[in-house]
């Protein structure tokens, strides 16, 4: 077929085919609209079977648009119940720690919180459950009212962990005080067991020395309750209270620890204590002997009044050697049956009991002696007390024209008291144990004067300074 014949042929076929199409549509448009739907499918539908482009553009966006609200309000709500677990775990840490009023408070508010969060929640709960966003015939009016209530929904949401937030930043210096509480808590139940176990092999090393140890023994018995407590744990008992208990077991066990180890030490100290006062106690009885001869030849050469209250040195020195010797029987018998506290008591008792002799003894001795010294040359007593006076007049007068009253009042006693005590020796027989006391009184008032002097001078130029 040539070309020119082949056009009349191809537009009478294409003109034939438009015929067909437009009968085609005819039927189509004759039949009922349910069949009509079924014979075209892909006309509404997209492809898919569903109904979704039936409204159009618009019904896509509305339905994305619940759907980002329903996502943002997920987001909220998740972002909320973590915040609030976390602060959950920050007020337990504050509660096993602090019971004062402001922790106390802190519970009371976040309850409350607590009460608001359970509040805003049910409505985003609700939202979400009323509203099934994957329906295939949502319409357009439904996702817009769920996208409303799940934005109010988020809205409060993000209300209350604004709130929540807030609270937090506020529990800062209760928290700390808590945390550092709790990382005491470890270290001090470990250094508390390990005082025990210290004390412990201190004590058996003290009974390995043979020594028995009976009262650290039931010193350290009497921790096993508390032992046990911090065993069982903070949880339990509370975390103020295991650190006292702590502290007060890791002191304790010290205490019995320090004990024990110087216990060897302890018990030869007393043997040696023991040695050294029967030693002295041997002594003082011989010096006791001379205590006699001593006041016959003070009753033969002074007035009475120089040795009247010596009488009693003699007897007195006996019975306070006899004491102690027996106090020394005693402690030597508690040293033997290991009772420390005891043996310690009893040689102190001893001890006092020896320096009580040893004084007086000693003063029998020291009287006649400075007694001789007076009785031959009284000058020299009175020159040292004179010097004593003038040294403290010229300090009062340093810088002054006049003495203070209260520096010179005492000043001019003083020397009158001397010369009345000088006075006294003229007679016949002179109480030159009187002088020797009252020259010495007389001195002591004067260092007094000067001690104030100096004490007020120094003050003042503290201030001036």
């Amino acid at each position: 077929m040539t070309a020119t014949q082949a056009q009349p042929h191809e537009r009478a076929q294409t003109k034939a085919s438009a015929v067909r199409d437009v009968r085609d549509v005819v039927a189509l448009l004759l039949l009922p609209v349910p069949l009509l739907i079924a014979a075209l499918p892909g006309t509404f539908s997209g492809g898919g079977g569903g109904t979704r482009r039936w409204f159009g553009g618009r019904a896509e966006s509305q339905r994305a648009d619940a759907q980002a609200a329903k996502d943002a309000a997920a987001a909220s709500f998740y972002e909320l119940d973590t915040a609030q677990r976390d602060l959950r775990i920050s007020i337990e840490t504050i509660t096993a720690v602090d019971s004062s009023p402001g922790a106390r408070k802190a519970v009371a508010d976040f309850a409350a919180l607590g009460r608001r969060i359970d509040e805003v929640s049910h409505t985003y709960i609700t939202a979400v459950d009323a509203h099934d966003l994957d329906r295939d015939d949502l319409e357009p009016s439904v996702a817009s009212k769920a996208r409303g209530e799940l934005a109010k929904a988020k809205a409060d949401l993000d209300r209350v962990k604004g709130e929540l937030d807030r609270f937090e930043q506020g529990l800062g210096p209760l928290l700390d005080k808590a945390e550092t509480q709790l990382a005491r808590l470890a270290p001090a139940v470990e250094r508390a067991r390990q005082a025990l176990l210290a004390a412990s092999n201190a004590l058996d090393a003290a009974r390995a020395s043979g020594l028995r140890a009976d009262d650290l023994a039931a010193r350290l018995a009497a921790l096993g309750p508390d032992l046990t407590k911090l065993n069982q744990g903070a949880g339990q008992h509370g975390v103020t209270e295991t650190l006292q208990r702590a502290d007060r077991v890791l002191r304790d066990a010290e205490a019995v620890r320090v004990e024990a180890e110087r216990l060897p030490e302890r018990a030869r100290e007393i043997d040696r204590r023991l040695v050294s006062l029967r030693t002295r106690a041997q002594a003082l009885t011989t010096r006791a002997g001379t205590v006699e001869p001593i006041l016959s030849e003070l009753r033969r050469r002074f007035a009475a009044a120089c040795w009247q209250d010596l009488q009693q040195v003699p007897g007195h020195a006996a019975t306070s050697v006899r004491q102690a010797e027996e106090k020394l029987k005693e402690a030597g018998a508690a040293r033997d049956e290991q009772r420390w506290a005891d043996a310690t008591s009893l040689l102190s008792t001893a001890r006092a009991l020896l320096n009580g002799t040893d004084e007086a003894v000693s003063a029998a001795g020291d009287r006649l002696q400075r007694l001789n010294a007076v009785s031959k040359d009284p000058q020299q007593e009175i020159d040292r007390t004179r010097f004593a006076i003038r040294d403290a007049q010229r300090l009062a007068m340093t810088g002054r024209n006049t003495p203070e009253p209260r520096h010179a009042r005492p000043l001019d006693d003083a020397v009158g008291r001397l010369e009345r005590a000088v006075a006294a020796l003229e007679g016949r027989h002179p109480d030159y144990w009187h002088f020797l006391t009252e020259t010495e009184a007389v001195r002591n008032t004067v260092a007094r004067v000067v001690s104030d002097i100096r004490e007020e001078r120094g003050a003042a130029a503290g201030h001036s300074g």
